[in-house]
């Protein structure tokens, strides 16, 4: 059996008849593309998906759509939200992660009964911007089964995306470094300079830190 991450958070908060929606996003740290969040709420009494772990756990792409697909199927409630680009470079990353996890939590709570009673815990630290009460939990990914299937529906979803924009765009490397700075992501940018799909500031401080000490 796969490790999955425990439903001690759920069981708390389903104690006190409260549901559980968990919110996490991928793409903070790119150079390319958007930030991504997710939200995720299982029905009280679910017995979790088996495999539903850290999403940086879960190596294998095919592992990670199959466990998507199943976190739709079988979730309560659940949630998609991305901040583009231009919403990053002009709000700023924090901002913007904030955005797409409100957006993400709007579209999870839609799918939920109105009068519910719930709880919106999200991974990391506590996110001021969020706009609704929440807890924070460090490493929620590993440690919440919601925080976790949150998680891997972002990853899903924006790397689905970033090799859309890779066949668009080729020669950065999307389709494998999903926007992150790897070597050939960065060997490109020197030679092919920047995309519409780039974040300037991130790009920009990136190169001229290279030039100081190349």
């Amino acid at each position: 059996m796969p490790p999955t991450a425990p439903l001690d958070h759920e069981l708390a908060a389903w104690a006190t008849d409260h549901l559980l929606i968990g919110v996490d996003e991928v793409g903070r740290g790119p150079l390319a593309g958007p930030v991504v969040a997710g939200a995720c709420c299982f029905v009280i009494g679910h017995a979790g998906i088996s495999g539903v772990r850290d999403s940086k756990a879960v190596k294998k792409a095919t592992e990670r759509e199959s466990l998507a697909a199943s976190i739709r199927a079988e979730a309560l409630g659940w949630g998609l939200g991305a901040a583009s680009v231009a919403e990053i470079e002009r709000l700023n990353i924090r901002v913007a992660t904030a955005l797409a996890m409100r957006r993400a939590l709007a579209q999870c709570r839609r799918m939920l009964d109105v009068n519910a009673h719930v709880l919106v815990l999200v991974d990391g630290m506590p996110v001021p911007e969020l706009g609704t009460p929440h807890r924070a939990l460090v490493k929620g990914d590993a440690n919440c089964h919601a925080i976790a299937a949150a998680a891997l529906l972002a990853k899903v979803a924006r790397d689905r995306l970033m090799r859309s924009l890779g066949a668009r765009r080729p020669g950065y490397g999307w389709e494998s470094n999903m926007g992150y700075g790897s070597a050939g992501h960065m060997s490109a940018l020197r030679t092919q300079g920047m995309t519409p799909h780039h974040r300037k500031l991130f790009c920009r401080g990136i190169l001229e830190q290279g030039e100081m000490f190349g």
